[in-house]
């Protein structure tokens, strides 16, 4: 299992967008760790002297209109989208896997009903969900990580089921059949394993799903309440004064662009690290083709040998003269000489 985690790891980081995704997702892992710790100010206190401050070595990405610090509500903002796009993605896993199982393992009835649920229930986005389930039980962090979940575990769930099958009528699950094994032990040994590579891929667009919608509730007020510091939250209040302090919007957004961009690129990396067919060929030219090896130079042709001179041609001596066809030759060939009339006095006869 660690070699192939090992394996996997390798494969990401040999992609430019899985480098590119990796450290961009490690910049969010390390400003929601880093403020569990430290950061510059409380990212709660008003300090009316500092309202609307300018990025400066005091505050290094500005003040808002109460004088709080920017940095420190996004360092914080990290966590909180982090905590809400983990827990929802772990969420939409063990739904996902679950109802793509429950869709093909049971008998037929059960299976195909569980399919066409599966199938109405892709048509509720995961943000309506999200803002109904806010409505009924409140806006609230938990709140916003049962709805992504549950919301993106379904699709999930569509987009494994074709997997599930095509596994469970490979040939060496039939073998498996044959020699006795149970649905548990075929599901733990083949079906989870194979099933892997698809599973990780739609995991971390799950992630970068998750921040856009976490960012898209709070905005809308229907994710984490204050004080507690979101990226949503702080676009919505910054919007007012975009007019007049634009750059005060840059850094949630920028912040919201990185880390679904992050995500996203860290999941082409996963893919191509399942996918051989995928993996970087050589360098392309600027149209995109690759550069062909320059051929080798050819050997320099011999000399061709000085032709022979040609003999003189043999002198044929002119054939006999034929001779003289015989009298009965011309009767054969048919020069039958014109017969002549000749008029017999008195009979009238030839």
């Amino acid at each position: 299992m660690t070699g192939s985690v090992r394996a996997l790891a390798r494969g990401v980081w040999g992609s430019r967008s899985g480098r590119l995704g990796a450290v961009l997702s490690g910049l969010v892992v390390v400003a929601a760790v880093v403020s569990l710790v430290w950061t510059p100010y409380d990212p709660s206190r008003v300090d009316p002297a500092a309202s609307w401050a300018p990025v400066g070595t005091a505050h290094w990405f500005g003040a808002d209109r109460l004088g709080r610090d920017l940095f420190s509500q996004v360092l914080v903002g990290a966590r909180t989208t982090l905590v809400v796009a983990v827990a929802a993605t772990a969420i939409a896993a063990v739904v996902g896997v679950g109802l793509a199982l429950l869709a093909t393992l049971p008998p037929r009835p059960v299976s195909e009903g569980v399919a066409h649920l599966v199938d109405v229930l892709l048509a509720f986005p995961v943000l309506l969900l999200a803002m109904v389930l806010a409505a009924v039980y409140g806006g609230s962090r938990w709140t916003a990580i049962v709805a992504i979940g549950v919301g993106a575990g379904i699709g999930l769930g569509r987009v494994t089921r074709g997997e599930v099958r095509r596994v469970l009528g490979a040939d060496y699950v039939l073998a498996a059949r044959a020699a006795g094994a149970g649905t548990g032990r075929i599901v733990r040994r083949h079906v989870l394993a194979n099933i892997a590579p698809t599973v990780w891929v739609q995991l971390s667009l799950i992630l970068g799903l998750s921040v856009l919608t976490e960012a898209a509730l709070s905005y809308l007020g229907f994710g984490t309440p204050p004080p507690t510091p979101s990226w949503g939250r702080m676009l919505a209040e910054l919007q007012p004064y975009l007019t007049l302090r634009p750059l005060t919007l840059l850094w949630p957004g920028l912040a919201v662009v990185l880390t679904v961009l992050g995500f996203n690129l860290l999941g082409d990396g996963l893919r191509e690290a399942g996918d051989p067919r995928l993996r970087e060929r050589p360098a392309a030219d600027s149209d995109g083709a690759p550069h062909a090896a320059p051929a080798a130079p050819a050997p320099p042709a011999a000399p061709a040998p000085p032709a022979a001179p040609a003999p003189p041609a043999a002198h044929v001596p002119p054939a006999p003269a034929a001779p003289a066809a015989s009298a009965s030759a011309g009767l054969m060939a048919g020069a039958v000489p014109r017969a002549r009339w000749h008029r017999v006095r008195g009979e009238g006869r030839t």
